[in-house]
């Protein structure tokens, strides 16, 4: 990969402010439009929000990690980036768009790269009604919530809902439920990637939920639509031999 020209992005830390000076100053910092490469210097909300900020561009995004999680970014060096940056490995994504009906009446759209996620906003269980495809396949879980994730994602908030892993390449969305209450201990479901999952919140202004894309939230839901998409692609890279599938096949041997 002929590299020419990057763009450094930073989140608020000391720290990264630090880095980004300094690897400023070594290797210059062009416009995210001019740039062959962004490097995004903070931890996986950092490299989030750039994936998201610069979707509309064709620029992939190499993190290096200045901050408390990095499972998207690449140890912090100074020294031989460009060397690195040309033998990286490319993983392309395609996040979830998640269609949200709320009780005022709007509709939300967002995108998510990790997972979209419903959960309960009071003290009572949420009460959700989920079909896949057009077709009811369970009438009602009791519940804190609900997340369908991406393999990119089934690390995060998936994983800590005891979800499971899923390889880089496997077309597979996990539906995971969190503290779910009836059906009893009911742990979700794996989908293809094609299926278009639809939740009905049941008794809504009792039991209200909220639902998340990626930090982008609605609030009092009556349903959320979630599915793949293909239209948008976010490029990463990756040192060699610390690419996003090895990442996730080495998660589940920790």
């Amino acid at each position: 990969m002929g590299v020419q020209k990057l763009c450094f992005v930073a989140n608020r830390s000391a720290k990264a402010k630090a880095s980004l000076d300094a690897l400023s100053a070594r290797y210059g910092n062009v416009a995210l439009k001019d740039a062959d490469i962004i490097v995004a210097l903070g931890g996986d909300g950092l490299m989030l929000h750039t994936l998201h900020e610069t979707q509309h561009l064709p620029t992939p995004v190499y993190g290096m990690n200045r901050g408390s999680v990095g499972f998207l970014m690449n140890e912090y060096a100074e020294d031989d980036l460009l060397e690195r940056l040309a033998e990286a490995e490319e993983a392309v994504i395609h996040p979830l768009k998640m269609i949200a009906q709320c009780a005022d009446g709007s509709q939300i759209e967002a995108l998510a790269i990790n997972e979209v996620s419903l959960l309960r906003h009071g003290p009572q269980a949420a009460k959700l009604r989920i079909s896949v495809d057009g077709r009811e396949r369970l009438p009602e879980l009791a519940c804190d919530g609900a997340l369908v994730s991406t393999p990119a994602g089934s690390t995060a908030y998936n994983y800590s809902a005891h979800g499971p892993i899923l390889p880089i390449g496997a077309e597979i969305l996990a539906l995971t439920a969190m503290a779910a209450f009836r059906p009893r201990r009911w742990r979700g479901a794996l989908l293809p990637m094609s299926a278009r999952v639809r939740f009905d919140v049941l008794e809504p202004e009792k039991r209200p939920v909220n639902a998340v894309a990626d930090g982008k939230e609605a609030v009092d839901v009556l349903s959320v639509e979630i599915f793949n998409e293909p239209n948008v692609a976010h490029r990463i890279l990756f040192d060699p031999g610390h690419g996003l599938e090895e990442r996730l096949i080495r998660e589940q041997f920790v």
